[in-house]
């Protein structure tokens, strides 16, 4: 092998097309049928097009670092775009398909270039052939190693690339995930199918890839299905409508039910939190609670109207209320009773299926009788405990204290059959193939079937109302306390359905990537030397988020089913009882000190991923932590205090860093909350030995000079406001990394913690001096908003602040932003703002108005609306846009929540709205070139 040339600079340090990435990372969110996000649930799952384009760009070289072949600069922007060209064709979804000969030729490009920059590496030449290209990079290039591998998005880009993977993983049930896309697929590539069906076509058929396997994993799964349909199908009747006809059932809703304590109530309170079962126009349906008093019972009937639907449940976070004596209390007193055993269930509505809407219809005795008569095989249902201290499991406090409790009779009765049955399966894949390994990695993508079915088929899955459907229970990142819950038929066919599950997790595996490139998948703690098998390695990883997921005792969920299933197929995952949680490296309350021994072990990690990765490349890490701590030094995190440390602590510098769009804000909590969208994608190399020392002044001074740019990128790209403090984090570490160590006025050295203050207070000054940019009118409602919100206040103290910006109250009352009366005044709402402003003939603009006028037209009329006033706005737009990052930062810091939703929902629609004005202003063009000349001069 010939000797490397010097170190290169890779694409990822110096600039990368970071809006078509974040674009198609958006997009991919959407993308349901053979994304690999449909095999099995993971949390904090990244996007395939994100890791793609920085798996691509930490290994291919900046035409910077090639003088010879690109010796100017206008050579290197053009080799620079057409790299960047490569990078934002590969990333779409539709190009992953092999099958497809353009597809075939986008990631033939791609790996070319990889083996281009690798070949340079060596002083050699790159094959062209596509076959040649992947041979050299096999033999060549470096291996991918993520040690955090989760739901194995990295490593599965990285096999599509062509390059080979490590992917390791404390958690057995990730690890079985990465073995399912890029261990086992690889073993099988170019394998016929063995299901009898495909006898008939295999002479005809190419069978190249996985589309085989994904034949087998059809076949032999609906012969599961059938099965099991054979033996429960009777716990899963249909229901027959009034005029005789029977309909397939699609969910039974059910609410959980508490004694009153009231002694001369006494009633089973049902703790509905929902009434309304459909909000269509032409289909309204809602349950009926009807009081029987004598009998001192409810039951419930379906209503077909809009009329009479209750506005409020009997469960809210201040308690219950009785529907019949009406009487109040706490939700203390339902934990009490729950954990007391005297919780239970009583059936509200039947779904079913209908022929253009659902049907929605009372319950009845019969399915009622059938729903609680299910009585399971034990021996083949789990058993284990839950961990005693973990507040994702919110259930806990209810005395829920057994995997086996979130589930009825009937749904552990449907999942214990498919354990049983599985085994036959297996059997019947060796009859047709004599090959038990391939039957294994059969029965392997099954088995997640059944697990993925569990998550749609528990007590804890609920009714989703605008899509009509069976919501699983991972909604979100924990298992809250359900009073309502939907309880789905496996065997219709509706979301979470078996039918359903099936054909996505086929879909997946006939779509995983053809080239049988070596991958190594397995269970180890990270900070462990996981290395030895693949020294020559490029680390791309996206480590746990301090305390955000608790991985392990969440995927004990799945863990307890998985094992039953597969104990005998994957042996060595499925030792244990349960998931080795105590190992796992997050900051979680059950650990001594969690603070100090993550940032331990992650340090640990990191001095490995040193030692052993390849040192031509850098080492790229994802990661998302939102700040929300305040102390005596300003704003800082822990979570990114203890990551930071670790990273700084290893050796390593800061060298790039990149706002990703990687979080996925239609997730439940996000809907409610200002949640994080970005990932920071943190590039690193190895600091320097003989990095300057430096005073804490020093520090000070290169923020101040380096941070107004990395601001005006990061604002220009359109980062969220909600991700621009985590964002600013990057480029300021990257100023404080690249010093052997800042001093400060004693000589001691300044920590992370501080560095991160500084970086916060820097971000401060940076936004107030913008204000400078702004009207007098702006500059006054900023303070005031500042100090009073849209709340009512004192006339005197806002003319006192109006004469420190050079206007007067009046002043600002004139310009249409404030209301006054009576010795009060109040900043006006977006919702309270006139109708019909037009910014040419307001005689006192302000960028105030313009910036809630425009959030005021969002609301109320979608982005089109606002594009309209865009239009109209034309080059006074942007300076609104700057001003909503100033608005949510103040909300950050006051708790003004709803304030800040609106902002940064503005700010992320600004793209799209965008995009409309232009083509507005583009069709008027069309008839009026004189009014395109206007826009252009706005």
């Amino acid at each position: 092998m010939k000797k490397m040339t010097t170190v290169r600079k890779k694409l990822i340090e110096v600039d990368i097309p970071l809006d078509s990435i974040n674009a198609e990372s958006k997009r991919e969110k959407s993308i349901r049928y053979g994304h690999p996000s449909t095999l099995h649930l993971w949390w904090s799952r990244k996007p395939l097009a994100a890791c793609r384009a920085v798996i691509f760009a930490s290994l291919v070289d900046d035409p910077s670092s090639c003088p010879d072949e690109f010796p100017t600069k206008e050579k290197q922007d053009v080799e620079r775009k057409r790299l960047h060209d490569i990078i934002s064709k590969m990333i779409i979804w539709e190009n992953t398909d092999e099958k497809q000969a353009d597809s075939r030729q986008i990631q033939h490009e791609a790996r070319y270039e990889i083996a281009r920059s690798v070949a340079r590496m060596y002083g050699e030449s790159s094959p062209t052939d596509p076959d040649k290209v992947l041979n050299y990079l096999s033999s060549k290039a470096p291996s991918i190693c993520d040690p955090f591998a989760g739901g194995g998005s990295i490593p599965l880009e990285a096999q599509r690339l062509g390059l080979g993977t490590v992917a390791s993983d404390l958690n057995p049930v990730a690890v079985l995930i990465n073995k399912a896309l890029v261990d086992l697929p690889a073993k099988v590539v170019n394998m016929p199918p063995v299901n009898p069906d495909a006898y008939d076509v295999s002479a005809n058929t190419p069978w190249s890839g996985t589309t085989g396997l994904a034949s087998d994993v059809r076949y032999y799964g609906n012969l599961m299905i059938a099965e099991a349909f054979k033996r429960i199908g009777h716990l899963y009747p249909e229901v027959t409508l009034p005029n005789g006809r029977k309909t397939t059932v699609i969910a039974w809703l059910w609410t959980r039910t508490v004694p009153c304590p009231n002694p001369a109530c006494g009633i089973m309170i049902p703790l509905m939190t929902q009434f309304q079962l459909s909000t269509k126009p032409k289909n309204l349906h809602w349950i009926k609670p009807v009081i029987d008093k004598k009998n001192n019972a409810v039951s419930f009937k379906v209503q077909n109207n809009s009329s009479g639907v209750p506005n409020k449940g009997a469960v809210s976070k201040g308690g219950v209320t009785c529907m019949s004596c009406h009487n109040s209390f706490l939700l203390s007193y339902v934990r009490e009773q729950s954990k007391l055993g005297n919780i239970g269930k009583q059936m509200t509505a039947i779904v079913a299926t209908g022929t253009r809407n659902r049907i929605f219809l009372s319950p009845t005795q019969k399915h009622t009788h059938i729903a609680i008569s299910a009585t399971p095989n034990l021996d083949l249902v789990p058993q284990q405990k839950m961990p005693k201290i973990d507040m994702s499991l919110r259930v806990k406090g209810y005395g829920i204290t057994h995997w086996n409790e979130l589930f009825t009779n009937r749904q552990l009765s449907m999942l214990s059959t498919f354990v049983d049955i599985l085994p036959n399966i297996r059997a019947k894949i060796l009859e047709q193939c004599k090959d038990q390994k391939y039957a294994d990695v059969v029965c392997t993508y099954l088995a997640l079937m059944v697990g993925k079915l569990a998550d749609s088929h528990s007590s804890y899955a609920t009714y989703l109302l605008p899509r009509e459907n069976v919501r699983n229970v991972f909604a979100r990142q924990a298992i809250p306390m359900v009073w309502d819950f939907a309880e789905g038929n496996p065997f219709a066919n509706a979301a979470g359905t078996l039918s359903l599950i099936l054909d996505k997790i086929a879909r997946v595996v006939d779509a995983l990537p053809v080239n049988s490139t070596r991958a190594i998948v397995k269970q180890a703690n990270a900070s462990s030397d996981i290395y030895s098998d693949n020294k020559n390695s490029v680390i791309v990883t996206d480590p746990p988020y301090y305390d955000n997921i608790s991985y392990g005792e969440l995927s004990d969920f799945f863990y307890v089913w998985l094992r039953l299933l597969l104990r005998d197929i994957h042996s060595d995952l499925f030792t244990s009882m349960l998931t080795p949680a105590n190992d796992e490296m997050i900051a979680a309350p059950r650990f001594k000190n969690p603070s100090e021994r993550f940032e331990k072990l992650m340090g640990k990690t990191l001095q490995l991923v040193r030692k052993h990765s390849n040192p031509n490349f850098p080492t790229s890490v994802f990661y998302a932590y939102k700040q929300q701590e305040k102390d005596q030094k300003g704003i800082a995190s822990t979570g990114w205090d203890t990551m930071l440390s670790a990273l700084v602590d290893a050796g390593f510098q800061i060298v790039g860093t990149w706002p990703m769009r990687t979080e996925f804000s239609g997730r439940s909590n996000a809907l409610s909350a200002n949640s994080l969208a970005s990932s920071i994608i943190l590039v690193c190399r190895v600091r320097p030995d003989d990095a300057p020392v430096v005073t804490r002044r020093d520090l000070v001074d290169a923020l101040r000079a380096e941070m107004p740019l990395a601001l005006a990128r990061l604002q220009a790209g359109n980062i969220a406001p909600v991700d621009l403090a985590q964002a600013v984090i990057g480029p300021g570490m990257s100023v404080f990394t690249k010093y052997g160590k800042v001093l400060d006025i004693q000589g001691n050295a300044v920590s992370v913690r501080d560095a991160l203050a500084l970086i916060n207070e820097t971000l401060d000054e940076l936004l107030a001096e913008r204000e400078g940019d702004f009207d007098r009118d702006t500059r006054w409602a900023l303070a005031w908003f500042e100090q009073s919100g849209f709340n009512v206040s004192n006339f005197g103290a806002a003319e006192t602040l109006s004469k420190a910006k050079n206007t007067s109250v009046k002043g600002v009352v004139d310009a249409g932003i404030l209301n006054s009366d009576a010795g009060k005044v109040r900043l006006i709402p977006p919702s309270e703002l006139s109708e019909g402003w037009d910014p040419k003939k307001d005689k006192r603009f302000t960028v105030w108005e313009a910036t809630h006028y425009m959030l005021r037209a969002l609301e109320q009329h979608g982005e089109a609306g606002a594009a309209d006033l865009m239009v109209k706005l034309g080059s006074a737009a942007e300076p609104a846009r700057d001003l909503t990052y100033r608005l949510y930062h103040i909300c950050e810091q006051k708790k003004y929540a709803q304030e800040a939703q609106s902002y940064n929902a503005l700010v992320q629609s600004w793209p799209e709205i965008t995009r409309l004005a232009r083509e507005a202003v583009s069709k008027q063009a069309l008839t009026s070139k004189e009014g395109m000349k206007q826009y252009d001069d706005r």
